[in-house]
Formats: structure tokens, sequence, C-alpha cells
């Protein structure tokens, strides 16, 4: 039975669950023409309320350009559902596998079906794409969908949801809104599948949760990224790129540079061309309307945490760009910020900072670089600046990072064809690409018996032909050597 849309309010998320799941097993898997039935009528909504998704989203931020939205989320989330829609066929295609030689007659293959009922809990960095690209990719997969987006930025959530109320019954996608209480018993629910987007310490505990009921789990967490840059190479190129990266909303990206390591040569020119290219960036400074505002009090009280504490032990604090009077200053907003030789006992230097501070260490050898990063939690992208020679080899293959940036930073997520996710503390599985759309589908195998069972020659009671099979299967016997 579809339950109406208006009716969700009166539904708590175990129910929604116990109905979507109700529905997901009454009715057959859906289509190809159905999923992408479903893929069109998301992607008409993202467009059609785009405009209001845009002013929600500057509105819980404090500021944040409609230009910055539409680039780093509505985009995204267009480009994933076309992606998605013209590679279905193929990705919903049942794979044949290789069977050995007594099975011959036989033949064996792996379909993917939907698992059934998928939670998606959304940070508040990216509300809207972090929110929306994974439920394409799980009703691609077939399934039905819960979305829990966050209370740090209700607006958005309450748009959200409103849309998604007027698009799909509420037994197919649901939005649960609600604080911290809801989404600790959201992730306690025994979803089919459930995707976390957040912190390394949150993700713990929703994959502490989750383990109660065996819920197998996507995590896309953080952590520190580096942008490492060769010697010889601070030019504009690289300083564009890590400007983008680190500064785009304002630093709040979980694949934003965290901190840069340049050679000691290069320090002086990196601190001067990043000034200037901050100040060509946001040629109003802070104030600039691309310039976005921190999302909460309690976050830019951190921020200005970090920097303080890393000064009073001895680190250059360096205010980048344009630099206006406190008069002109907008709320929650934080200059773009070097910090140049804090120490490794500095928070700066430890926590992911998600923001628009930029620590900055030297280096004297790549050994050195690699030797840094490996002693340090695997982080979910590492950005590399610099010829695609030798030194960046030995980089890629000595170090281990969710996904890696060559010459660029953030446009990896932007390849819908790569998997996305991270390794260790930033990150459980991946989603994008096929990843994503196997990551939310069982791989069932099947094995089709011909008409010669020839294994049916090796049951009891055993005798010669086990003997001629087991030889042929194993080897000879051969004497071990002493």
């Amino acid at each position: 039975m579809t339950i109406p849309a208006e009716s969700i309010h009166g539904l708590d998320a175990a129910d929604l669950l116990a109905r979507q799941r109700s529905a997901f097993l009454k009715e057959a898997p859906p289509s190809l023409a159905e999923r992408k039935a479903r893929l069109a009528r998301l992607r008409a909504t993202v467009l059609a309320w785009r405009n209001e998704v845009k002013e929600a989203i500057s509105a819980d931020f404090g500021h944040r350009s409609r230009h910055e939205t539409d680039i780093m989320e509505t985009a995204g989330v267009v480009q994933s559902i076309d992606y998605l829609t013209r590679n279905l066929s193929r990705f919903m295609k049942a794979e044949h596998r290789h069977v050995g030689f007594v099975y011959r007659s036989g033949h064996a293959r792996v379909e993917y079906q939907p698992k059934g009922v998928v939670g998606v809990m959304a940070p508040w960095n990216y509300p809207f794409s972090l929110t929306f690209i994974p439920l394409a990719t799980a009703l691609a997969a077939g399934n039905r969908v819960m979305l829990k987006p966050s209370e740090l930025t209700p607006r958005t959530s309450e748009v959200i949801q409103r849309m998604l109320a007027d698009t799909f019954p509420a037994d197919e996608v649901a939005v649960v809104l609600g604080g911290p209480e809801v989404g600790a018993a959201f992730s306690n629910l025994p979803f089919d599948h459930l995707l976390f987007t957040g912190s390394t310490q949150v993700g713990r505990k929703v994959m502490k949760a989750a383990s109660e009921n065996l819920v197998p789990v996507t995590l896309e967490l953080g952590g520190k990224s580096p942008a490492i840059v060769a010697r010889g190479h601070v030019d504009e190129r690289t300083m564009g790129s890590i400007v983008f990266g680190k500064l785009a909303n304002a630093g709040q990206t979980c694949v934003a540079p965290d901190y840069a390591l340049v050679h000691e040569d290069d320090l002086q020119a990196f601190v001067a061309q990043f000034d200037a290219m901050v100040a060509r960036t946001y040629p109003e400074g802070p104030t600039s309307k691309d310039y976005t505002s921190i999302v909460s009090d309690r976050h830019y009280a951190r921020l200005v945490g970090l920097v303080d504490e890393a000064r009073r032990r001895g680190a250059r604090v360096i205010e980048a760009g344009v630099r206006p009077g406190s008069a002109a200053n907008r709320v929650r907003t934080l200059a773009p910020t070097l910090v140049v030789g804090a120490s490794d006992e500095c928070a700066v230097m430890q926590e992911e900072i998600f923001g628009p501070i930029l620590p900055v260490r030297t280096y004297r050898t790549m050994d050195e670089v690699i030797d840094y990063v490996n002693a340090r939690p695997r982080p979910l992208a590492l950005y590399y600046f610099g010829n695609e020679d030798d030194a960046c080899e030995t980089l890629l293959k000595r170090t281990t990072s969710g996904n890696t940036g060559i010459n660029n930073t953030l446009l990896h997520v932007a390849q819908d064809d790569l998997p996305f996710g991270g390794v260790g503390p930033s990150g459980m599985g991946a989603y994008h690409g096929i990843e994503g759309f196997r990551a939310m589908s069982h791989a069932k195998g099947v094995f089709v018996q011909g008409r010669w069972n020839l294994p049916s020659l090796l049951r009891a009671p055993f005798g010669k032909v086990a003997d001629l099979a087991l030889k042929f299967t194993l080897g000879a016997n051969r004497p071990r050597r002493r």
C-alpha cells in the first residue's frame, strides 16, 4: 500500500522503514524503465526547486554564493543523475562468470538485485548534493530510500523534505527530520544498507550502531588531505587549484586540502602567490559575495581557536588577500589564513580543519614527504602538483589515500565514472560510478546445472571414478623434498 506523502509526519522512522520494506517485498524489483522514470522525476524536481534550495542554503550558512551552490551542488546532482541514467542498462546486466572444467555443462552468472531499503545520513557542508547523489544512486539500484539530512542546515532540510514529498510516495522515498537523538535512532534501524557522510568521530558511532543489526555500511568520512607541491612548481596553475580547493565553501569541504607540504626553497614564493591568488579570486576580501560564511557559531569559534593556539605555539599566521576593515565583516566570516610552521602538537595539525585555514610545512626530499604522510591516518584525498615523473609515481605507489588529484584539487569528485571513498579513518566503501550501484545492490551468484552433471559422479559411494577425478583435479602426488 502506498503511503501518501502527507502521512509521513504521523509516522516515526521505524514505522516508515516497516512500510517501505513491506512495499519493497510486495512488488517486483523495479524494471529498467521504472528506475529511469524515478531518476527523471528526481532530475525534474532538482531543477524545479533549484532557486529555493539556493536560498535555503545561503540562509543556513549566513551567506553562500548562489553560483557556488549551483556549481558545487546542483550541477553535480544533475550530472550524477544523467550518468546513472545513461549507464543503468549496462550496470543492471548479469555478468557471466567462469566455471571449472568439471562443471562445464552448466553456467554461472552474477545478478545485481536491489538490497531493499537504504538509509542515507547526510552532512551539513554540502547538504543538497550529499543527500541527492546517494539518493539517485540508491534509486538507480532499485531500492527504497530513507533520508536523514543534517539538523545544522534546518532550512535546507525542510526544503528537501517538501520537494521529495511532492515527488515520491513515502514508501519509495521518505525524509526524517530531527536532531542528534533522531540521528542516533536512525543509525540503529535495521536498514538493508546505510550510507553515512560526516566526521570520523560520528562515523565510528554510526558503524557501532549499525553493527547491532549487521547492517552493511558505506562511510564517507574525512581527515587531513595533503597538498604536496614539487620543488619549483609554485606557479599560477598550482596556486589557482589550491586556492580553489581550500576556499570553495570557505574550506568546509571533506576533500579540501587540509595542509600543504612545500619545498623549503619555495616557501616564500608559496606565501606570496597564495596571497596574490586569494586577492584575485576574492577582490572584495572576505566580504566578497562569492565567499562563504562559516555554518555555525560553534564551528566558527573552533576555527578561531585553532589559529589562536597555533599562534601561541610560535606559528606564523598570515591573513591572505584583501583585508577590509572590521566594520565590513560579515557574520561568521573568517579570512583566508595561512599558518606557517605549526608544530605537530598544534591542534591545527591534528584535527580536520574544515575551514579557510591552510597550514604550510616545508620539506627537503620526497622521501621525507612520503614518511610524513604515511605516519598519519590515511587521507580521503591526496593532491600532487608537479610533473608526472618518477617522484610522482613513487609518491602514488608508496602512499594510500581515498583518491588522488594530480595538478588539481576537488575535481576527482566530479568524475562520475570514478569511485569515491576513503580508507581506514577516512572512510569505508565507495560510491559514484558502477561502484556506487554495486554498493547498494546485492551481487547474487547463480549457477545453472546443464543436462550433463559430471559432479554427480563424485557422490558416495566413492570408488575409482572419484580417485581419477581427484587425481585430475589435484595432480599426481609428489614426494616432499627433505
